[in-house]
């Protein structure tokens, strides 16, 4: 058994979703933070889906970042299973970065 740290970033550049993490086959991820910053100065949405297969569950819809703010998303660690993947969709091009640290466990 190993265990990786591992750090995933974005610049949302388009309002597409766009995928931030995809756990590797034989693999658990522990997500411990996801964390969404505002550059822009002006306040915007974020969307994070987990998709599982062709299942798409929504964890956050639509979630406030203040202008020139951070948000701190997960209050408990997040569990994704292999082959599942994180996705995040911007409301607005340009204006949102979002880093997320994970432990991997294989």
């Amino acid at each position: 058994m190993a265990n990786t740290y591992v750090s995933a970033k974005l610049d949302l550049t388009t309002t597409s979703v766009t995928t931030l993490y995809t756990c590797a086959a034989a693999t658990t991820a522990i997500v411990k933070s996801i964390i969404v910053s505002e550059d822009s100065g002006n306040a915007d949405t974020i969307t994070v889906t987990l998709t599982n297969g062709t299942s798409v569950f929504s964890l956050f819809k639509t979630k406030s970042v203040s202008a020139n703010g951070t948000v701190e998303l997960l209050t408990a660690p997040l569990i994704v299973q292999a082959s599942e993947i994180l996705k995040v969709t911007a409301a607005t091009a340009n204006r949102l970065h979002v880093v997320a640290s994970i432990l991997e466990i294989t």
